[in-house]
């Protein structure tokens, strides 16, 4: 198929345009690169346009004719979008709605989502399965879950056929080295500990010690960014009418902070220097998936499931690029 995908010069997007050439896919990409980088997507058309640009988005379809569209373009910050939350529904929302009606326009009607484990808020229990209710607690995590109930109707109003990959903590980077992590500012946590690990950073603040878990920090779930791409190509190949493919991505292991903080330490061999403070409102203690749903369904099984493969690639791509990109 040939596939337009919106944020591919973008962290998990340029992954996930690496895994659709890989499996015999033809790619353009669509960016407005205020958060990409077309490095991470050298010898692929990139299209350098913003989702907003509703006729812009609508050109790049009638060039390159595509069969389907997996969709990254969003902003992805919890805090920032507590702060400006109009930007992160015009963004997430109202740009998407764009993308889709320019679909409907050009009769393309497959759709893989970016979507989001924001949606679930503070869970009761974990690990985390797909029919566990909707209760997000920033906007951010609200338009994941308004998009979600648009992508449903679209499909029973226009047979959209469309799959919805729920994130937990992506992470890592392209074995090889040629791609990785590039954010500014850096708001994930195995990067955040590298830097500190690079002195690239005076310290890593850890929010909050004593919640319930067996190190009083708070446990995620971390899954490679190629084991990501690799869910969005399988989606991509399963999508049939009337059966929308929701599944939540994570491999079922659950680290504490302080486990990833030792574990770059044990892989870096640096100290990284850390300090207590105090919880961020919304953090819950613990997020872990349950992953059989899609294993089930789609064949998919993580290749990078230990805390330790994901570490080492990201190391190897920070401590080659410490200014990512741009070294």
């Amino acid at each position: 198929m040939k596939v337009v995908v919106c944020g591919g010069a973008g962290y998990i997007g340029s992954h996930t345009v690496h895994e659709l050439l890989n499996n015999g896919h033809e790619v353009v990409v669509l960016d407005n690169l205020s958060s990409g980088h077309a490095e991470a997507v050298k010898g692929t058309p990139l299209y350098k346009v913003d989702l907003g640009d509703e006729t812009a988005v609508q050109d790049v379809f009638v060039d390159s004719q595509p069969h389907a569209v997996m969709h990254f373009a969003a902003d992805i910050n919890v805090g920032e979008s507590v702060d400006n939350p109009a930007r992160y529904y015009r963004n997430n929302v109202v740009n998407t709605l764009k993308l889709l009606d320019v679909m409907r326009r050009c009769n393309v009607n497959k759709f893989v989502f970016s979507g989001s484990c924001a949606i679930y808020g503070i869970p009761g229990q974990v690990p985390i399965t797909e029919d566990f209710p909707f209760n997000p607690i920033s906007p951010y995590g609200k338009t994941k879950a308004v998009v979600e109930g648009i992508l449903s109707d679209y499909a029973a109003g226009y047979s959209l056929e469309y799959a919805s990959l729920r994130y937990f903590n992506a992470s890592g980077a392209m074995p090889d080295g040629s791609i990785g992590e590039d954010h500014s500012p850096e708001t994930h946590l195995i990067p955040i500990v590298i830097q500190a690990a690079l002195g690239q950073r005076e310290c890593i603040t850890i929010f909050g010690d004593d919640y319930p878990t067996r190190d009083g920090t708070c446990i995620r779930d971390y899954i490679h960014v190629l084991d990501l791409a690799s869910a969005h190509v399988m989606a991509l190949e399963n999508l049939k009418p009337g059966s929308p493919l929701i599944y939540n991505l994570g491999v079922g292991n659950g680290y504490t902070v302080r486990e990833v903080i030792a574990m770059v330490e044990k892989i870096s061999g640096r100290k990284v220097p850390m300090k207590n403070g105090e919880r961020r409102p919304g953090d819950p203690p613990a997020l872990v998936n349950d992953p059989q749903k899609v294993m089930e369904e789609l064949g998919w099984q993580p290749e990078y499931p230990e805390l330790k493969q994901i570490v080492e690639t990201a190391w190897d791509w920070h401590s080659a690029h410490p200014q990512g990109f741009f070294t």
